[in-house]
């Protein structure tokens, strides 16, 4: 059974961040929701653990929107998805009257999720999400969270047996129309995965070697 409260970090309840939840649920599948909700407990119980000082509801707002880009009314589009992301979760902020500072901190939060070795020196919203993204995929800092945590996220949002396979589909659907965009992310690699004559690093095989795919 789900709890508000999941190895001490509350989820926020907040109209803004409810508001989130539902945009999220009526334009995501259930499999990217429950992904998204992890990814936000992953990073709060990160930040929590270094001392961060963050904002949960626009952290929250982050993880909520991290993948909207790869949902169907992006179809079309030859943006990056991260940017979709990020100019969605804009626009709904603008629309509950956040300031252009805060809304700054998650649009970069969602465009540089994928982006190595630059949300680690950002505000904490874009550090954590990014943290919270690659726990959530392939276990990086998998034993810096205690079994106690792990159990508790696991419990209340658990990964299904399938999910690699399940997200690497996900991407791909969102990708596939426009493959030029994935060039020097690890997304070239689920391009590459479905189409042979794409060249890439191997980003697949992690997600497929993961703690995840162990602990299932």
């Amino acid at each position: 059974m789900i709890t508000d409260e999941i190895s001490g970090i509350r989820l926020p309840d907040s109209k803004l961040a409810r508001e989130a939840t539902q945009f999220i649920r009526d334009t995501e599948s259930e499999f990217l929701f429950q992904h998204s909700t992890r990814v936000y407990l992953w990073g709060a119980l990160a930040g929590k653990r270094r001392g961060l000082i963050f904002d949960p509801e626009l952290f929250y707002t982050a993880a909520m929107f991290h993948d909207a880009g790869l949902t169907a009314g992006f179809r079309e589009s030859h943006l990056r998805f991260e940017v979709d992301g990020a100019n969605a979760a804009r626009d709904f902020l603008r629309s509950h009257g956040i300031s252009e500072v805060d809304i700054e901190r998650v649009w970069l939060a969602i465009a540089l999720h994928t982006t190595p070795g630059i949300s680690a020196h950002l505000h904490p919203i874009a550090a954590l999400t990014a943290e919270g993204v690659m726990m959530d995929l392939v276990g990086l800092g998998y034993d810096e969270f205690t079994d106690a945590q792990r159990n508790a996220v696991e419990t209340a949002y658990p990964h299904p047996p399938t999910f690699a396979e399940d997200l690497l589909q996900a991407l791909y659907d969102g990708l596939k129309h426009r493959p030029e965009v994935t060039q020097g992310t690890g997304l070239a690699d689920v391009v590459a995965d479905k189409d042979p004559h794409f060249h890439r690093r191997d980003f697949c095989s992690l997600m497929r070697n993961s703690r995840w795919t162990a602990a299932n």
